[in-house]
């Protein structure tokens, strides 16, 4: 049996004497993916940045395929195959498509102190990879990225990071800002993420859509996972009321009723 690409063993993390997050054992496979879900101020931010190398964990440990890593800065993270899309994508509205795919890792031609960048070049492969994952309205590498639509700017954001080789997919709550089309096409490019063989991690609050794609979900309450379950072992129900403490009122009315009675 193969390693899971990413897992969390036991990881707490602390703020001086402040708890943040507690005892998170998690699992990350190949071409699933797991939604983790919560409401605001679940942990769910510091255990992404604890993941991708801004936070380090003040317990436990992180793996990727078997052997324990340490993560000392996001770089070291990247290299390692784990990217990070935040809302719309981390993109810059002023840039065009082909400059935002390759900030940083711009291609260039030319020799010695003559090089240049690559405009041509740039500009085909970005527009290349974005259609291969369904986006055929984006055809020009020169267009600027404040014209794509918020759905258009994540799925830009999620090829660039296949195609510099991402193994774990970490999406900040990628559907939070969009409208109900544009959601489903995110949806769509996650699919297709998973199809390719990633391990997608997809953060947010919104039951829906974590029910269209997810394989695997962990509920995050005040840092700790509530619960850790496959598809189709809980109804929709059933995690919005575990996501909204209703298991905890529940238990809570159980036990004022058995006082009641005694």
């Amino acid at each position: 049996m193969t390693s899971p690409v990413l897992e969390l063993r036991s990881v707490d993390k602390s703020f001086g004497p402040i708890d943040v997050l507690h005892d998170i054992s998690l699992k990350m496979n190949e071409g699933e993916v797991l939604c983790l879900l919560g409401d605001n101020g679940a942990g769910k931010s510091t255990l992404i940045k604890t993941l991708c190398g801004v936070h380090k964990p003040t317990r436990g440990s992180i793996l990727m395929d078997g052997a324990e890593v340490t993560f000392s800065t996001p770089r070291e993270a990247q290299d390692k195959g784990i990217a990070t899309v935040h809302q719309f994508g981390g993109t810059f509205p002023l840039m065009s498509i082909g400059r935002s795919f390759f900030v940083g890792v711009e291609p260039t031609k030319g020799w010695g102190p003559f090089k240049i960048y690559d405009r041509k070049k740039a500009n085909k492969i970005a527009v290349e990879a974005v259609q291969n994952f369904g986006i055929t309205r984006v055809d020009d590498g020169d267009r600027l990225i404040g014209g794509l639509s918020g759905g258009e700017r994540q799925s830009l954001a999620i090829a660039r990071a296949v195609h510099f080789g991402a193994r774990v997919l970490i999406l900040d709550e990628p559907t939070a800002a969009l409208g109900v089309k544009q959601a489903a096409h995110v949806l769509r490019i996650v699919n297709e993420a998973k199809r390719r063989g990633l391990a997608v991690i997809f953060i947010t609050h919104q039951v829906m859509h974590a029910m269209a794609v997810g394989d695997h979900f962990a509920v995050l309450i005040r840092g700790a996972i509530a619960a850790d379950f496959r598809k189709g072992e809980r109804t929709r129900e059933e995690i919005t009321d575990l996501m909204a403490g209703g298991e905890t009122m529940a238990d809570l009315e159980r036990q004022i009723e058995g006082y009641a009675d005694a």
